[in-house]
């Protein structure tokens, strides 16, 4: 896996990704943002009722502190989600990964080009490892708190539709693929 500073010679440019100016590819991944959504905490309901998150019995307080943890919670991921794309960057060689939020989307970007198995670990690591870490941390927590950790765990696997959406559309493209990865939006490059 390695990032080039460069792009090779005879690679042109084969698709376009980008989904916060094309529409269509936005409506997609933000719908299939919102089935994942509902898929999880239908199954979560099934678990521990959503019922649970609202319950003021232990105390107005535990309540609020409950949301609290939760709204932090969740800007915590979206900060570390962000860095651990540009964790994985780094890890093969980009020097320098850019950062931002353009209102719909926190993104993590570069101005070098990837091969498609290094793109693929760039953008399925942060679903990948915070799935795991709070499928761990899941079981810990008592059930009065199950939805506040279980509700940062469906905005990581919703949120990472555009990850999985980019992902699919890369794995139908040749082998020789160059994907540069601005952050909203990527270009693909190949050669055949």
């Amino acid at each position: 896996m390695k990032a080039y500073g460069s792009l090779p010679e005879g690679y042109r440019v084969i698709a376009e990704i980008d989904l916060q100016k094309n529409k269509k590819q936005m409506i997609l991944v933000n719908g299939l943002a919102l089935v994942i959504m509902v898929l999880l905490i239908a199954v979560g309901h099934g678990t521990v009722p959503i019922g649970t998150m609202f319950d003021m019995e232990s105390g107005v307080g535990l309540y609020f502190l409950r949301f609290g943890a939760l709204l932090a919670g969740t800007v915590v991921y979206m900060v570390l989600h962000e860095l651990i794309h540009g964790a994985a960057m780094k890890s093969v060689g980009t020097k320098k990964v850019k950062y931002g939020f353009t209102g719909m989307y926190a993104f993590a970007g570069s101005e070098d080009w990837y091969d498609r198995s290094s793109y693929l670990y760039i953008a399925l690591a942060p679903v990948v490892l915070w799935g795991i870490v709070l499928a761990v941390l899941q079981p810990a927590v008592p059930e009065s708190w199950f939805w506040v950790v279980y509700f940062i765990q469906v905005s990581n696997l919703s949120g990472a539709a555009g990850d999985l959406y980019v992902t699919w559309r890369c794995m139908k493209m040749p082998a020789d693929i160059l994907i540069k990865d601005a952050g909203t939006s990527m270009k693909v490059y190949s050669a055949e």
